[in-house]
């Protein structure tokens, strides 16, 4: 039975309802301070922790509930005759339900200008006290650090007179969460503070398994990140299918990263397979930017990853029958476009995040390595400026499509060539892309260059087929941006772009033999931005 709570928090949200609740179903409520006075305020009767210790709160609400009448009605084990008996002669009378939330420390720290001394009497020293006794004791107490308990506690309380055995380890285990996060929050500002040291804890939460890891024989699982907003696969709700692999969390996160980069208004499609973009457009509609996209690397769609940034319709679900695909990601599915892939195939999964266009809300990228983490600043940004090198200058018309053209490479494991092309005033689509290589002339030499023509082959066979394959190729091939993710270290990338009929190429710059890129380039009739801006991904 729940006959005595001590009520003491700094988020005051439903603390009033709460209480009455509980003095409703004749509890007697102990309280302090600020909390003890909104209660009274409210017509709500309570006791003074004050009351109960014989002391009065000390140097400025510091010390208040540390106090043996306090912490021994908490944690005494009602099953030991021993403890009751120390109970009784010290008249300590049991508390069975503590309802505690602390100090606003990692608020008060994230506040402009925020002095040490202002953090510091922000660190709470009773609350996680009261609230790591109570979790403790929890076969006898109920803890709440969450307001959003106190319904289905109350909920409980009206229906049985108790809080029943699961949901006080349930409380217990996010009472000790939230305690063990507190800590690591006063951790992490002091040691940076204090110690010039930057300490990193990580808080990762609600493991769901996997279908399986890498590989078959691998277990994995997805831990979320509590209270992670914005677009992420953390908060993304599949709609229909199988579960999600590894693999799949790999590539549907590469996807949200590559078509949010675009910052495109028009609809955008990206097309994802091994972790890189083999697909990637911008169109008027969805479907053309669907179709553009798949033209990009038909073969290697097999199997692949779709991302959308407008919610999927039915025209660009029938595009997609005859086609194997693992996922579609978008905000969301019309409903005809739903009912049209759920009948498709039921292992195809649907997975819809609302928050897909919403701005990211993290600054900072993390990867393990075998006994470390490394951590590094996202990469933000396309160039840092824009300089035409070569005596063929480059046609500020055609910046737009190297944007798009730098934004995919950005995507694609370096080191990386990606091949864009206009097919339609302002809709972009990546022609070909080399990914992966150890050396960068392999990108565009062995894999841009060839899969650019393999594509425009098929592309010729359907819109084209009474036209010069050849010409066909030159025309459109003349009309393209080839971007690098880093320098040239040598000009045979350029000399072979230019074999391919490429004309315009945009560069980070910076190799010594920078002088040498050039005058090849100038020699070859080609044009050369270099952006300053380099953009591995590995």
């Amino acid at each position: 039975m729940v006959k005595r709570a001590l009520l003491s928090v700094s988020d005051k949200a439903g603390i009033v309802e709460f209480a009455r609740g509980l003095a409703a179903l004749g509890v007697e409520l102990l309280s302090t301070g600020g909390t003890a006075r909104i209660l009274r305020d409210s017509g709500i009767e309570v006791k003074d922790v004050s009351e109960v210790t014989g002391f009065p709160e000390m140097m400025d609400g510091r010390v208040k509930t540390l106090h043996p009448n306090i912490h021994g009605a908490i944690l005494c084990n009602r099953h030991d005759p021993d403890h009751m008996d120390q109970a009784y002669n010290a008249g300590i009378e049991l508390i069975d339900l503590v309802a505690v939330n602390l100090y606003p420390f990692e608020i008060t720290v994230t506040k402009e200008g925020v002095l040490l001394e202002e953090a510091i009497e922000n660190i709470d020293i009773g609350g996680p006290t009261i609230l790591r006794s109570a979790a403790k004791n929890f076969h006898f107490v109920t803890v709440l650090c969450d307001p959003a308990d106190y319904g289905h506690v109350l909920k409980e309380i009206r229906s049985t007179g108790v809080v029943s055995e699961n949901t006080r380890k349930q409380l217990a285990v996010k009472a000790f969460r939230h305690t063990a996060y507190y800590d690591a929050t006063i951790d992490t500002y002091l040691s940076k503070e204090l110690a010039s040291e930057e300490v990193l804890h990580l808080d990762f939460t609600e493991g769901v398994e996997l279908r399986y890891g890498e590989n078959w024989h691998q277990k994995a699982k997805f831990f979320k990140e509590p209270g992670v907003k914005g677009p992420s696969l953390a908060n993304a709700r599949q709609l229909h299918g199988k579960d999600l692999s590894y693999n799949n969390y790999v590539d549907a996160d590469n996807a949200l990263l590559t078509i949010k980069d675009l910052h495109a208004e028009k609809p955008a499609v990206v097309i994802v397979k091994h972790n890189n973009p083999c697909g990637l457009a911008i169109g008027d509609t969805l479907l053309e930017a669907l179709s553009a996209a798949w033209d990009g690397d038909p073969i290697s769609a097999y199997g692949s990853i779709v991302c959308s940034n407008k919610v999927f319709d039915l025209q660009s679900a029938e595009f997609l029958e005859g086609k194997f695909i693992e996922i579609i990601l978008a905000p969301g599915f019309d409903h005809d476009a739903l009912e049209y892939l759920k009948k498709k195939s039921s292992n195809l999964r649907l997975v819809e995040l609302p928050q897909l266009n919403d701005v990211f809300d993290f600054d900072h990228t993390y990867k393990f390595v075998v006994g470390g983490l490394l951590k590094q600043s996202r990469d933000v940004g396309l160039y840092e400026k824009w300089d035409c090198v070569t005596e063929k200058e480059f046609p500020e018309s055609m910046r737009p499509l190297s944007e798009f053209c730098i934004s995919a490479c950005k995507s694609t494991k370096s080191n990386s060539i990606t091949i864009a092309y206009e097919y339609k005033k302002s809709c972009y689509m990546i022609l070909a892309m080399g990914a992966g290589q150890p050396n960068r002339v392999d990108s565009i030499r062995k894999l841009a260059g060839t899969k650019a023509r393999e594509n425009l082959k098929v592309m010729h066979e359907r819109d084209s087929p009474k036209e010069d394959f050849n010409e066909y190729c030159t025309k459109i091939l003349s009309k393209c941006v080839m971007a690098s993710d880093a320098f040239f270290p040598f000009d045979d990338s350029i000399v072979h772009a230019a074999e391919h009929g490429i004309m315009y190429v945009v560069s980070p710059g910076g190799s010594i033999r920078d002088n040498e890129v050039i005058n090849t380039a100038n020699n070859l009739g080609v044009s050369l931005v270099f952006t300053g801006m380099r953009h591995f991904l590995h």
